[in-house]
């Protein structure tokens, strides 16, 4: 875990990579529960007969699954002290690489684009990489858009 004392500290660490957080293992219950909540039940995700025999040769998690989980994934990368509040801003950009199928291990890898002022606080974009445990290409790289607030 990379520790920044406040904004100054981490607007300092520009360019640089964070860290990687710890690994998280995809369940069929988190796809199920996704899929529940989205409603999207299609059979990729949902169906582990017909998943097994498709393209993937498994139920695929949905990529907004990987996507919703990196504020879960980064938490043990890196933290600024002092915050009064952190709050996502949005995303820049969102690609997924690779289908992240069930039982498949993630982590997110973290790299701080840039920080600046805003009337509300600091935005900092940082650049989110999913690697699956095992696999050449990532799951999900993402620049991600974060409120600062002290």
């Amino acid at each position: 875990m990379r520790v920044f004392a406040n904004l100054d500290e981490l607007a300092a660490a520009r360019g640089e990579h964070l860290g990687f957080g710890d690994w998280h293992e995809i369940t069929q219950d988190e796809i199920d529960l996704f899929a529940d909540a989205t409603g999207d039940h299609q059979w990729i995700h949902v169906d582990l007969e017909k998943a097994a025999a498709g393209p993937f040769g498994a139920p695929v998690a949905h990529g907004y699954l990987t996507l919703s989980l990196i504020p879960m994934l980064v938490r043990d990368v890196y933290t600024v002290q002092g915050l009064k509040m952190g709050v996502n801003y949005g995303l820049n950009k969102v690609r997924f690489p690779s289908p992240v199928t069930v039982g498949s291990r993630v982590r997110a890898g973290a790299e701080l684009v840039g920080v600046t002022d805003t009337a509300q606080g600091r935005q900092a974009v940082v650049k989110v990489t999913v690697e699956i445990d095992g696999h050449p290409k990532p799951a999900c790289v993402a620049e991600t858009v974060v409120l600062l607030v002290a």
